[in-house]
């Protein structure tokens, strides 16, 4: 079973920056399309970007457009979220989520249940 493990959470003032880290093992992270997903107490996870496995398909949630950046590199496991520009509506939990991608250049896009496998989430606060 592939395991996602989220790192680079924190505090973060508004207008600062976080970079997110969602490294993959034991299988090899090409296999599978990458979703980044956030969560507030009480609401629905939100997904806010998508990269295809070889990086053809990019999207992201109209919420981030423009201050938000997904990357992959393959070669060592890892899907990134570069986060720009951040706002307190912008803290959450965030997700990495992972789905086999048999082939097809396009991600899975926002929907939750699109994806089989999930890291266990890393806190981004953002306050001054």
């Amino acid at each position: 079973q592939l395991q996602l493990v989220e790192s680079g959470g924190g505090l973060v003032q508004p207008g600062g920056s976080l970079r997110l880290s969602c490294v993959a093992s034991p299988f090899a992270l090409a296999d599978y399309s990458i979703g980044w997903f956030r969560q507030v107490p009480g609401k629905e996870r939100e997904g806010i970007g998508c990269i295809s496995s070889w990086s053809n398909d990019i999207q992201y949630a109209e919420s981030v457009k423009g201050r938000f950046t997904v990357a992959r590199d393959n070669e060592r496991n890892t899907a990134y979220l570069q986060m720009n520009g951040l706002k307190p509506e912008d803290a959450a939990v965030y997700y990495c989520a992972a789905e086999r991608s048999y082939g097809s250049s396009e991600c899975p896009g926002f929907t939750a249940s699109a994806y089989h496998y999930w890291g266990q989430g890393t806190q981004v606060t953002v306050s001054s």
